[in-house]
């Protein structure tokens, strides 16, 4: 989910839930209108990729440069909440050979089947792509990423972060993963903050001892839109993100944040910033 990215996920929450909250949330993304939210956050001005200090090219910095680290690879390795966007495995998809992407919502796993299809009426990623080609300074086209990334996204599926198997029994997902991804996801389908734990607790079970989660998500933020739907946030500041972290288990390795410049407050949010983490579970081989 992006938001300003918020790749919103809404990697959910069980609509028949007996907890109130959850329902709320659950009932609310039926709402949730992938292009719309495309069109809020990867369009201009949000989607401009062409000055440093945007968001956009911060995100895909941070991607970029914690992968290129070498530390963050393996074979397998799982988007939690993808949204309808693919942006956040630009750089992943060289270091990892069997992708699964995940969402609660079928209008995004919809959205993400286009593309992944190279369907006509799919989101165009091209620049997003080129920036990232850019930016990695590697010589590969911005096709060949693309080729790359549709070649390695082996599976999408539905994910419930709100239970305890967050996939499902019998998921057809490799487990445990060798490394996490989730953008603007878990923030964004918590009622309140003690949910957005429990969730990073349960999806953390889809990780490997000593293996790697890069989070990205909204600060500050209580509410975003996307088409007719209003979707409520749990604000989380800086050290909720890194206590909850560190209660799931992880060692903490880099932690980042972007503050959102006025220009870029358009109104269909009311995000305060952006932050980035890089977290390592505890248990395996670790630096």
């Amino acid at each position: 989910m992006s938001h300003a990215d918020p790749s919103r996920a809404a990697a959910g929450v069980d609509p028949a839930s007996s907890d109130p909250g959850r329902a709320a949330v659950a009932s609310a993304y039926q709402r949730f209108e992938p292009r719309a939210y495309l069109r809020n956050n990867y369009a201009p001005p949000r989607g401009d990729l062409r000055g440093p200090d945007g968001v956009g090219p911060w995100k895909l910095r941070c991607l970029a440069q914690t992968f290129s680290t070498g530390e963050v690879s393996g074979r397998t390795l799982i988007d939690i909440g993808s949204g309808p966007t693919i942006y956040q495995l630009l750089s992943a998809c060289s270091y990892f050979e069997d992708i699964t992407m995940t969402d609660f919502l079928e209008v995004n796993r919809q959205e993400l089947g286009l593309w992944l299809r190279e369907e006509p009426r799919a989101f165009d990623w091209s620049e997003y792509s080129q920036h990232v080609c850019l930016i990695e300074g590697k010589g590969e086209s911005w096709q060949e990423k693309e080729r790359l990334l549709r070649a390695r996204v082996k599976r999408v599926l539905p994910i419930d972060v709100h239970q305890p198997q967050p996939l499902g029994s019998g998921s057809r997902a490799p487990l445990p993963a060798d490394a996490l991804v989730s953008a603007f996801c878990l923030e964004a389908v918590s009622p309140d903050l003690a949910s957005f734990q429990r969730a990073l607790h349960h999806i953390t079970t889809l990780l490997r001892p000593g293996g790697h989660l890069l989070l990205i998500g909204a600060l500050e933020e209580s509410w975003y839109l996307a088409g007719e739907a209003r979707l409520a946030v749990v604000p989380v500041c800086e050290e909720e993100v890194r206590e909850a972290l560190v209660l799931s288990g992880y060692k903490v390795r880099d932690l980042r944040t972007y503050i959102m410049p006025a220009h870029l407050r358009t109104g269909v949010d009311d995000v305060k910033g952006i932050f980035f983490a890089w977290a390592q579970k505890k248990g395996g081989v670790e630096v």
